[in-house]
């Protein structure tokens, strides 16, 4: 059987705890809740007030793990003030998961390029993860969705330049771009391979910039919103979402998105989880009111 894509086009916080229901999907134990945190400057990111009634619903932690290049995200301190900064902490317990060493390292099973992937070590505390995406474009990646936050998003700082230089971290801006492609489909299903079956995605098309929530000086968004996407399966999700911005023919910010995605070869990531078995390019799309 295909696996399912839920979709709704009205994008309101209710909406999302709603599509979340769909699933049918009770997470176990303590839930780690992946969301992006937001570069200091960006106006795209989607904060906690919209993600509130999904994460009451649910409980669990807000994680988020330092990044790799100079910002505000950088060390954990900085990290900690700009959550303080955004909001994050004001309703909900926070943890940065790589703030101490040494990092948790997993043994990639099925992978193409890297066997192994340094994440924060507090993943080990959790039982089970909801991943919330913000679906837009990447400077590097061509586009962020379900597979971005399972790879790059879970990392560590000293995985994420391990995972951009193909497993050697001093070549995080100078390695081959196909390889880190490849890199990030091998690290997300070791994070799927750790939670196994207790992982859940929501993809939100809304603020669609050609640029990442990671960027502080990010472009406006170049697409009309599109809507809430819900299933088990990252592979799916993400490929339904690159399905609806294809399909957008009539928004005339599309192809501004459709060059971000190409030029970066960004489809090669989804490509590479689904020949390594992480899901699947093909769904079946449910359409909700």
């Amino acid at each position: 059987m295909k696996p399912k894509v839920y979709f709704c086009k009205t994008i309101t916080p209710e909406k999302v705890l709603e599509i979340y229901g769909l699933l049918g999907k009770e997470l176990p134990g303590k839930v780690a809740l992946k969301v992006h945190s937001g570069e200091k400057g960006n106006r795209n990111f989607l904060g906690p007030d919209f993600w509130r009634p999904l994460i009451e619903k649910v409980g669990g932690t807000i994680v988020e793990c330092n990044t790799a290049y100079e910002g505000a995200r950088n060390t954990t301190a900085k990290h900690i003030d700009l959550m303080n900064y955004h909001g994050w902490d004001k309703y909900y317990d926070v943890d940065i998961m790589d703030a101490e060493g040494p990092d948790m390292v997993l043994d990639i099973k099925k992978h193409k390029i890297i066997d192994k992937n340094y994440v924060g070590k507090n993943l080990a505390n959790y039982d089970s993860m909801l991943v919330l995406s913000h679906f837009k474009g990447h400077a590097m990646g061509g586009y962020g969705g379900a597979l971005k936050q399972l790879s790059i998003g879970v990392a560590s700082s000293y995985g994420k330049a391990y995972i951009h230089g193909s497993g050697e971290p001093e070549k995080i801006w100078t390695g081959n771009h196909d390889t880190f492609l490849e890199s990030m489909a091998d690290a997300a299903g070791s994070v799927i391979d750790y939670f196994g079956d207790n992982l859940a995605y929501i993809n939100v098309m809304k603020n669609m910039s050609v640029d990442c929530d990671c960027n502080g000086k990010a472009e406006p968004p170049c697409m009309k919103d599109i809507g809430i996407l819900a299933s088990l399966d990252p592979i799916a999700i993400d490929q339904a979402c690159i399905d609806f911005v294809y399909n957008a023919t009539d928004d005339p910010g599309r192809d501004r998105l459709i060059e971000r995605i190409e030029s970066r070869n960004g489809l090669l990531t989804l490509k590479a989880a689904a020949e390594l078995g992480y899901g699947s390019r093909e769904y079946e799309l449910i359409e909700i009111e």
